[in-house]
């Protein structure tokens, strides 16, 4: 049935009435979107012309790509917004994966990747330093971002200290080996055990010797015969009497019979059957061969016995530091497991061998231990005090060492950068000494120094790459 015109034209005036809401909500919500899609940028911090419409990592240097804030005012010296003024004029194009892939227009690499703009200032700004590294300049979001810090250069007392480890040995002057110089059988033992403590002058044990005994018996003989002739009128006889005595006391001070034993046989006028062996020094029975009953030559060791009150530390010193060392240097010695404890001692002498595999030189620190407590084959912490001097000094990771030449990154302030190659000297505690390049008060860069280095030769390429354009 057709309806009047009239309705006809109600109708779609009614329907169109009812969509309107409609298409200008969906019309709102696609504007919408729009705005949200133009404000999700992503921009990496150290390479700003590498800009993408999702997440993910430069390719350049493979940092993680930040979200770009539309309402903030961008920096002055981006790249962006220097090409949106138009103060920049386009060199070239080069690969972000390889700066030597470059291109006069616009195109893609070999992987889909758009070839990144190289503009005329980068060129220019990239001469002067090292060879193979450029000037960068870096704002202060991007420093912030890297964590990069500088540090003031400065002239200090420096200390050539050399740390290392080292092992208690005992001091081996101070060992003793007990023997006996004639034959005999052993009938007592005193120092029954190893690591027995003895005192000087101390019993060790008690020999019987066949031998020892008759020139014992002969001494008396002698006495008596001394002192029955030394009243003769004969001057001669007085005097052999006189002779034969001294010929046999010698005899038994050779075999280490004491003057206390002989003036004791001489009190008793008897031998003295088991004769004593004493200690000769203080300290520790390391070592025993003699027990009760055995019988025992005079190259037999009976005991072995160790003074520990001066102990020798043995430390391992690199070869490149033998130029900082020397005699009578002051060193100090601590064990991990005692803290707060700390022994004195001086370098007394440097072994004349390099060991081939670990390429250290044995050098021997003595040290007293009058308690002790320092036992032979203790590991230790050693350390090794040089001199102190006034140098120019910086902390030690501001250097990048390349094995051929040392770089730092001087601030000249407002983010710029430049590479200057330094001449190091010593090594301390956490700082180098600088002979050349740089001078008292002079701004370092450090933290971040790799990264600031990729960028100085990644700059330093393009700058080359330009001007053989």
């Amino acid at each position: 049935m057709k309806l009047p015109r009239l309705t006809r034209v109600f109708l779609v005036a009614a329907l169109a009435g009812a969509l309107l809401p409609a298409v200008a909500f969906l019309a709102g919500c696609m504007h919408k979107g729009a705005d949200t899609a133009a404000a999700t940028k992503y921009q990496c911090p150290m390479h700003p012309q590498i800009i993408r419409d999702k997440p993910g990592e430069c390719p350049i240097c493979g940092m993680k790509l930040v979200p770009i804030d539309q309402n903030r005012t961008p920096a002055p010296a981006t790249t962006a917004t220097k090409l949106a003024a138009g103060a920049h004029k386009v060199l070239f194009y080069r690969s972000p994966m390889n700066a030597a892939e470059t291109s006069p227009v616009p195109k893609k690499d070999s992987m889909g990747m758009d070839f990144v703009p190289v503009y005329d200032d980068e060129v220019q700004g990239a001469t002067g330093g090292p060879e193979g590294l450029a000037p960068v300049t870096i704002d202060a979001a991007k420093r912030q971002l890297l964590g990069l810090k500088t540090v003031a250069v400065r002239r200090a007392p420096f200390e050539t200290s050399i740390r290392t480890t080292g092992r208690v040995t005992a001091d081996e002057r101070r060992v003793h080996h007990v023997h006996t110089r004639f034959e005999a059988f052993v009938e007592h033992v005193t120092a029954d055990f190893t690591g027995k403590y003895v005192n000087k002058g101390e019993a060790l044990a008690y020999l019987y010797s066949p031998e020892l005994y008759a020139t014992q018996q002969e001494y008396l003989l002698a006495l008596k015969a001394s002192r029955s002739l030394g009243p003769s009128g004969v001057p001669s006889v007085a005097q052999g009497g006189r002779d034969l005595l001294d010929a046999a006391r010698q005899r038994l001070l050779l075999w280490q019979i004491t003057p206390a034993d002989i003036a004791e046989i001489e009190k008793r006028g008897e031998p003295i059957r088991a004769m004593p062996v004493y200690a000769p020094i203080s300290g520790y029975v390391t070592g025993r061969t003699a027990y009760h009953g055995m019988k025992v030559m005079p190259a037999d060791t009976l005991f072995d016995i160790l003074d520990l009150s001066h102990v020798w530390v043995l430390a391992d010193v690199y070869e490149y530091e033998l130029p900082r060392l020397s005699l009578g240097q002051r060193a100090t010695m601590t064990l991990s497991y005692w803290p707060g404890r700390v022994w004195n001692g001086t370098v007394t002498y440097v072994y004349p061998a390099v060991d081939e595999k670990t390429r250290t030189v044995k050098v021997r620190v003595e040290l007293d231990n009058p308690k002790g407590e320092l036992k032979p084959e203790m590991f230790a912490d050693v350390t090794i005090h040089g001199s102190a001097r006034e140098v120019l000094q910086v902390p030690d990771d501001t250097i990048l060492e390349s094995g051929t030449r040392n770089i730092v990154f001087v601030s000249q302030g407002e983010g710029k950068l430049l590479p200057r190659e330094v001449s190091v000297g010593d090594h301390g505690a956490g700082v180098v000494e600088i002979r050349d390049g740089l001078k008292d008060g002079d701004v370092v860069v450090r933290g971040a120094n790799f990264l600031v280095d990729s960028e100085s030769r990644l700059k330093a390429a393009i700058s080359a790459m330009g001007a053989s354009k």
